[in-house]
């Protein structure tokens, strides 16, 4: 007994490019004041990070 395989044509390259394509007909160069807030944001959360890490770097050094 064999088990008919489903005729489905499928191309999954194309499907992927359509996908990709509409995204990218919806996506647009950000105004330089979204630019700026992104990038503060992202300075911001690096700085952050930095302190943190400067921190617990400073209590190792005190603690053993």
């Amino acid at each position: 007994m064999e088990i008919a395989k489903p005729d489905i044509k499928f191309n999954v390259n194309e499907e992927l490019f359509r996908k990709y394509w509409r995204i990218l007909k919806l996506a647009r160069t950000p105004k330089r004041e979204e630019y700026q807030k992104i990038a503060l944001v992202a300075a911001a959360g690096v700085l952050i990070v930095g302190i943190i890490g400067f921190l617990i770097y400073e209590l190792m050094l005190i603690l053993p």
